[in-house]
């Protein structure tokens, strides 16, 4: 079997494995065959997937998803990778009294970084629970229906804008679990150790034609 490693791929493997391995050790000494791999370097044929004559062409700067149905498939792998990645830094590096930066903080860098490095945006939602963060409160009529659904049930709420315009942009809210150990910050006043509910929301730019 045969298949080509994203950028998208890349930035999940990273940022599940780089805690239990130095950044280091996932550099390898054909580190140069591997960037071309990733950006298509037309000087390399050697990885070519079958049928193909050329190599995929370098991605630009910011990433426009061809169709709804392309910005839906990233926007939820996207939401899978920083979920896994939140809950399990949060499980096995968090100590609340070690002085460590809270992992939706350090999450929020990654963010920032997808944000500069391919236009996509993501940002915490509120659903259940006290805001830890002011700029999490639903902010949009698309928020406040996300919060809404989310809330009840559903597994996740998505709007493209219908404009055909060079701003377009796919949204989509997916819910984000609160286990015991979240509730102590989020739900202070709690009754129960149930689970509750936050949001991840994910904004992908469109292409225009």
């Amino acid at each position: 079997m045969t298949f080509r490693c994203s950028g998208r791929v890349a930035l999940t493997i990273v940022i599940l494995v780089c805690p239990m391995a130095g950044m280091q050790s996932l550099l390898s000494d054909d580190g140069a065959n591997s960037s071309a791999l990733i950006t298509g370097d037309k000087s390399d044929t050697t990885n070519l997937l079958p049928g193909e004559d050329d190599p995929p062409a370098a991605e630009s700067e910011t990433f426009r998803a061809a169709s709804v149905e392309e910005a839906r498939r990233e926007a939820a792998t996207l939401h899978e990778a920083m979920h896994s990645a939140l809950r399990l830094t949060h499980d096995r590096y968090y100590r609340e009294d070690e002085g460590l930066a809270i992992p939706a903080a350090v999450v929020k860098e990654i963010f920032a970084d997808l944000k500069e490095r391919r236009g996509i945006t993501l940002r915490w939602l509120v659903v259940e629970g006290q805001a830890m963060n002011t700029d999490h409160r639903p902010q949009s009529p698309f928020d406040h229906e996300a919060v809404k659904l989310l809330k009840a049930g559903r597994p996740f709420h998505e709007q493209t804008d219908d404009e055909q315009t060079e701003n377009r942009v796919y949204r989509r809210a997916g819910p984000i679990t609160l286990s015991n150990h979240c509730l102590k910050c989020h739900v202070p006043d709690r009754k129960s150790t149930e689970d509750r509910t936050a949001g991840l929301v994910v904004e992908i730019p469109l292409s225009s034609r």
